[in-house]
């Protein structure tokens, strides 16, 4: 019959049209920006810099080694490592990174920067609405605007930050030293054995 494909689909239009009104869940429009939809816990958009004091500065987790800059495929983050160092977040004098810039506007949020990061210091962030009027300067995220607190992570990623949390640990528990080896003293002499 000529025109049953159309019929079809109009009576599936109709069908989720008349069941919106009865179930919530055949809403798919949501009325942005009153009402959001919740993004799941994997949900990426741009990287962040994670500290873990109260002092941004001081805890920030990155030591500049630059493998990020590296393994970016839009070669768009920038990295001027210090030229002193400075305790980190576990007492260990370290690089910092004096200069780190991420161009969002050349980002793909491709999450590699996050996979080759060895110290958990870059992660990404769920916020998405960074539109700016300027077309330049205002899509380069400089080092304050990146770095965001460990609680931060925790409440946009919890069952991630908590794994992260838990490795960061164990790794730190390793390399303190452990306690010192008893003194060894005179071993026992062996009893003789009285099988016979």
């Amino acid at each position: 019959m000529i025109g049953a494909g159309i019929l079809k689909g109009m009576a599936v239009t109709l069908r989720n049209f008349a069941g919106s009104y009865f179930e919530k869940d055949r809403l798919i429009t949501v009325q942005y920006p009153e009402e959001r939809s919740p993004l799941p816990e994997n949900y990426r958009n741009f990287p962040i810099l994670i500290y873990d004091t109260e002092d941004a500065e001081a805890g920030l987790r990155c030591v500049a080694c630059k493998i990020c800059e590296k393994e970016c495929p839009p070669q768009c983050i920038y990295i001027v490592k210090s030229e002193d160092k400075k305790p980190d977040y576990m007492g260990k004098p370290q690089f910092y990174p004096k200069i780190f810039d991420i161009d969002i506007s050349v980002c793909m949020s491709c999450q590699i920067c996050v996979e080759v990061c060895p110290f958990e210091a870059i992660k990404m962030d769920k916020v998405f609405e960074l539109s700016k009027r300027e077309r330049f300067d205002a899509l380069l995220q400089r080092k304050n605007d990146l770095a965001k607190s460990n609680s931060y992570y925790h409440e946009i990623h919890p069952v991630e930050a908590a794994e992260v949390d838990t490795k960061l640990a164990e790794a730190a528990a390793k390399k303190k030293p452990g306690p010192a080896p008893a003194a060894a003293g005179p071993k026992p002499a062996p009893q003789p054995s009285n099988t016979g």
